[in-house]
């Protein structure tokens, strides 16, 4: 298999592969054997509610997410909920920024570059965890891929004022999507000033930032009273920086190695190594970099390096500096960073297919299909294990399913922690005919993704007034510290007036089952 010199010269095809073949990455075990976790739950049944309490509840928690959760709920109400219908969009959005990342690199070092870095996108282990993600990652990526699109444009000087309004809205929809995502805009700033842009393409820039930063202001501010929500990220240590170290590591030398790619011409173009010459010794325009469509130089263009190492650097570093000051360090956040990365391994495929390309045409085609092939088959096991249950920390729905196996009707249901209430919230079916004896305010009630809980002496006489209690908790290894009186409550009577009679763990979940000790009452 080789790349039809064909399939090169058109910028539409470069966008269209790498499209479908991440769709097909994101399709393939797109279910995880119909499990669900903990954070996918989350949207799952904010999305299940009312527009109305939707609003209310991110009054309280989560505003964050606000935008994506009212394109859930539009989504689930239209078509149902599932897990396609909540991973789908994920699938698509990564798909996009694929598409955006191949152009980039076609329009900045030529086909090769664009086609290798878009097909490599979705092949990274950490995109391809979230591509099957029903949370608003890929979502951010995709915005930022068009955002990076647009700057790139406009330093080719091909951008107009409609340009920059799509561009100031693409970067105000992923500030919408996640704050975090404002942190490409320092990183576009670098790649202006690397580029040397013109003055006008400058200050069209800072007009769009600042009206996108502005749009997303109020929602970071608002979301500075809902910051105990992270407060289980931990603090910043240095084994924790030996992840972007690796990345950044990889992406620099993609930026040094494939610096003559990034120029705009390529290797095989400068030297005539792989093209023919005429009796006039004038290349012949029949030669690969010319089949593979590199465009010529433009004034002002930026090198790949330039657009993919500020993409790359500037989030990772930039949510290191945040978490100095407030622990905030969780990869997801600046997923759309892999977008530089995935630009810059393109760079290094392009400079690979020149260096062949100066020995033999025909085998320097065959670079990128072989090179795809090796990584494809090297990740295959990473590929299989992020797409099982096992990937993710627990399964809500298997919990769900083995407690619709074990209950009694009538039977009291305890959560260890409140969270854990969301086995009830995905599939209450699956409860139906028990009572969840600690719950005095539904969350759609209260306004919480968890609802409210009774005190300590009312869940105590709760529980002491059943006969069988069923517990959802997390399963050893998963499991956190019991905090809290109601939950040290919990587990106090279970172990002083109750006998376990069973007790399963299934996918970092623990469902089991306790009998009364004494006669409802006898406490």
């Amino acid at each position: 298999m080789t790349c039809d010199p064909r399939v090169l010269r058109r910028p539409l095809l470069v966008g269209l592969i790498p499209a479908v073949w991440t769709v097909v990455l994101g399709l393939w075990g797109l279910s995880r054997q119909n499990s669900v976790w903990r954070d996918e739950a989350a949207t799952w049944q904010v999305a299940r509610r009312s527009t109305g309490d939707i609003v209310r509840m991110l009054e309280h928690v989560d505003v964050v997410h606000s935008l994506y959760y009212l394109c859930m709920h539009g989504l689930f109400a239209g078509f149902g909920p599932s897990t396609t219908v909540l991973r789908l969009p994920s699938v698509l959005a990564v798909a996009a920024a694929a598409a955006c990342v191949a152009l980039i690199g076609h329009r900045l070092a030529g086909a090769y570059v664009g086609l290798g870095a878009g097909l490599v996108l979705g092949l990274l282990p950490a995109v391809q965890f979230y591509l099957q993600e029903g949370r608003p990652y890929a979502l951010v990526a995709a915005g930022s891929a068009v955002s990076t699109l647009l700057l790139v444009n406009a330093l080719r000087g091909r951008a107009r004022k409609r340009a920059w309004a799509a561009y100031a809205c693409a970067v105000l929809v992923c500030g919408w999507l996640n704050w975090l995502a404002l942190l490409i805009l320092p990183a576009h700033l670098i790649t202006l000033l690397w580029s040397r842009a013109p003055r006008g393409v400058r200050v069209r820039w800072a007009v769009a930032a600042g009206a996108a930063t502005a749009g997303v202001l109020p929602l970071a501010l608002f979301s500075l009273d809902q910051s105990g929500q992270v407060s289980w990220v931990p603090p910043l240590t240095w084994h924790m920086m030996i992840g972007p170290a690796i990345l950044l590591a990889i992406g620099g030398l993609g930026g040094l190695l494939g610096r003559r790619t990034g120029t705009g011409t390529g290797t095989a173009e400068r030297t005539g190594a792989a093209g023919r010459t005429d009796r006039t010794g004038r290349a012949d325009r029949t030669d690969l970099a010319d089949r593979a469509g590199r465009p010529g130089p433009v004034t002002g263009s930026p090198s790949v390096a330039a657009v993919g190492l500020p993409l790359l650097a500037v989030p990772q570093l930039g949510l290191i500096g945040l978490s100095l000051v407030k622990p905030l360090f969780v990869d997801r956040y600046i997923l759309f960073s892999l977008l530089g990365l995935a630009l810059l391994i393109g760079a290094l495929i392009g400079r690979a297919v020149d260096e062949v390309a100066r020995r033999s045409r025909p085998a320097a085609r065959c670079v990128l299909p072989v090179l795809v092939a090796v990584a494809l088959v090297a990740l295959l096991p990473q590929s299989l294990a992020k797409r099982s249950p096992a990937s993710r920390v627990d399964d809500v729905l298997a919990a769900a399913e083995r407690t619709r196996q074990l209950k009694h009707h009538g039977d009291g249901v305890l959560f260890i922690p409140a969270a854990r209430r969301d086995t009830w919230l995905v599939t209450p079916d699956a409860f139906t005919g028990t009572r969840d004896i600690a719950l005095a305010e539904t969350p759609d009630q209260s306004g919480t993704l968890k609802g409210v809980e009774a005190s300590p002496a009312r869940v105590r006489a709760a529980m002491l007034a059943q006969r069988r209690i069923l517990l959802v908790t997390d399963a050893t290894g998963v499991a956190r510290p019991t905090r809290g009186r109601r939950d040290r409550t919990k587990a106090e009577v279970l172990a002083t007036h109750f006998t376990l009679v069973s007790d399963e763990r299934i996918r970092g979940r623990r469902v089991a089952v306790y009998e009364r000790l004494a006669p409802a009452g006898g406490g």
